[in-house]
């Protein structure tokens, strides 16, 4: 299925890059809004995109500002969820997307939650891929080892090398297949003929920069979503969101409807079997 690509000016001046996937068949609800992972982009959702559009919804998928086609950032402080925000209000007006289900990855799950604190009355609903208030320090840790080494590779070959390097942990079932399917959504060629990580990386400087002492509390901005639909997948050997982490977000929204992913480390791709009927039956109740 094609998409509309569409370049939105944000607030800053900076452009961000949507691909907008028109609904097929009679409309069958509110739109759905996707929002990739730190070092990812919109082609993380290029078969979870159509198959949802498919169903009757539209769907905008997001290249967050310093990842793929969106505009590099001259200032790197503004690599943060707050400014990620704005740019995702800025998307939503300018597209005429009122209301949305917010699908959102690791980063993207971040955002969702301080959407939800800032303009909960956009969210019609969330799911938080392998992503919480309680984050394990431990896959910070591992993160912060990878973030901002982009390349370049001599070639693709040697690309798929370092992908499966950094994510094998957390794919230990992994064929050469799934492979190529996430460095093709993760690298871009550059006009050499190198490689890279399609991604900015400056956005290193903020995620390595000395933590806030004391650690700030996200739980206020995932209970704003409590009145809310919400849907959380969890890796089930993720090294981000523990099981501790599900059972506080359980407590402070008992009704939190849950999927663990089985085999999989941080973050599910989302073209699992189990992620894609967790994800569907989750949408065919919100209208």
């Amino acid at each position: 299925m094609t998409y509309t690509e569409r370049f939105i000016t944000v607030p800053d001046g900076l452009r961000i890059f949507v691909r907008d996937y028109s609904a097929q068949g009679q409309a069958q609800g509110v739109p759905v809004v996707c929002l990739h992972g730190l070092t990812r982009n919109s082609a993380d959702f290029d078969a979870l995109a159509p198959a949802i559009a498919a169903r009757g919804r539209r769907v905008l998928a997001l290249d967050m500002r310093g990842r793929g086609r969106s505009d590099f950032d001259p200032d790197p402080t503004r690599y943060r969820p707050d400014v990620y925000v704005t740019d995702v209000l800025a998307v939503l007006d300018q597209t005429g997307v009122e209301r949305a289900v917010f699908i959102g990855t690791s980063m993207g799950g971040l955002i969702t939650m301080v959407l939800s604190a800032i303009a909960v009355q956009r969210i019609a609903g969330a799911i938080l891929n392998d992503i919480g208030p309680v984050v394990d320090p431990a896959g910070l840790k591992r993160i912060a080892g990878y973030v901002g080494k982009t390349g370049p590779f001599n070639s693709w070959e040697d690309f798929i090398d370092a992908v499966r390097t950094t994510q094998s942990a957390a794919f230990p079932d992994a064929d050469e297949t799934l492979w190529r399917t996430f460095a093709r959504r993760t690298g871009r060629e550059t006009a050499d003929g190198k490689v890279t990580f399609n991604y900015d990386p400056a956005i290193a400087q903020a995620f390595n920069a000395p933590p806030p002492s004391p650690a700030p509390d996200l739980m206020p901005l995932f209970a704003a979503l409590a009145g809310r639909p919400v849907l959380v997948l969890r890796g089930a050997l993720s090294d981000i969101l523990a099981p501790e982490g599900f059972e506080a977000m359980r407590a402070v929204k008992p009704d939190l409807q849950v999927a663990e992913i089985p085999r999989v480390g941080h973050a599910p791709t989302l073209d699992e079997p189990a992620a894609r009927l967790a994800i569907q039956a989750f949408l065919s109740h919100i209208d």
